[in-house]
């Protein structure tokens, strides 16, 4: 069946970007991207620091709603959702790119993980999504697409990712099971795995740079991927042209996870 898709493909898709924390963020360049391709954009900072940085982003990509939100922080969430419900009515997409583990039990190893650090960064890693999911659902009366970010070490074993590595697992088995809730209510839910790049929240784990030099090694297209190429892939997830994909991990490294 033939399908009409406006110039430019998402022209007046209202998008939540959660996640940036400056111009390297993954989640800036999905924010890019969603603008470029026509979207209407809410984006969220972390605390006064954070605002600091996200506050002339939001501005260079025109977003209409800009609010604070500490998943940690409960009403947060729900204050968003709401000022969203209210001056849009609507929501279209909703891009979680959203993680955190203390420093201690994120440069250890598995073993030494505190109970405490591992239940943190699982509530704020994993389980912040599916809060999110449980919001926007309602708003999304015409279906819409979830998405958020993993990474190869949830599937296999990556030096020094840690207690990253189970909770992107969770976070990833998360996406399948909200895929097969929501998807009767026709919203679409994936799960994004970038290589490696650099990003702020990386810059946390030990040896990166050994992780981003061998990644650009193995990669069948010989260079790593950027935060754009992240961007127009969750974009093309939100457009009809993937309108019947949903529950998959989508690998945006370059082919590094094909590699032995």
């Amino acid at each position: 069946m033939a399908f009409e898709i406006p110039t430019p493909p998402l022209l007046g898709k209202k998008v939540l970007v959660c996640g940036i924390a400056n111009e390297h963020s993954i989640a800036y360049g999905c924010a890019a991207a969603f603008r470029e391709l026509g979207a209407d954009l809410a984006i969220t900072y972390v605390g006064d620091k954070g605002r600091t940085y996200v506050e002339p982003l939001a501005q260079k990509l025109e977003a209409p709603i800009f609010m604070p939100l500490d998943v940690a922080n409960p009403g947060d969430m729900e204050a968003v959702f709401a000022r969203i419900e209210s001056e849009w009515g609507r929501l279209d997409v909703v891009v979680h790119s959203i993680a955190w583990a203390p420093k201690g039990d994120l440069q250890g190893g598995l073993l030494d993980c505190s109970a405490e650090g591992f239940a943190k960064a699982m509530d704020i890693s994993c389980h912040s999504f599916v809060r999110m999911a449980r919001l926007a659902a309602p708003l999304m009366k015409e279906g819409g697409t979830l998405l958020t970010m993993s990474y190869y070490g949830a599937n296999k074993v990556v030096a020094n990712y840690n207690v990253m590595g189970p909770v992107k697992a969770a976070l990833e088995a998360s996406a399948r099971y909200l895929a097969y809730e929501l998807g009767p209510r026709g919203i679409r839910v994936h799960a994004i795995s970038p290589g490696p790049l650099k990003t702020r929240a990386a810059s946390g784990l030990k040896d990166f740079d050994l992780l981003l030099t061998e990644a650009a090694q193995r990669a069948p297209l010989g260079e790593l991927v950027d935060i754009m190429d992240v961007g127009f892939t969750c974009a093309f997830l939100a457009t009809p042209y993937a309108r019947r994909l949903s529950g998959e991990t989508l690998y945006v490294d370059g082919g590094v996870n094909i590699m032995a």
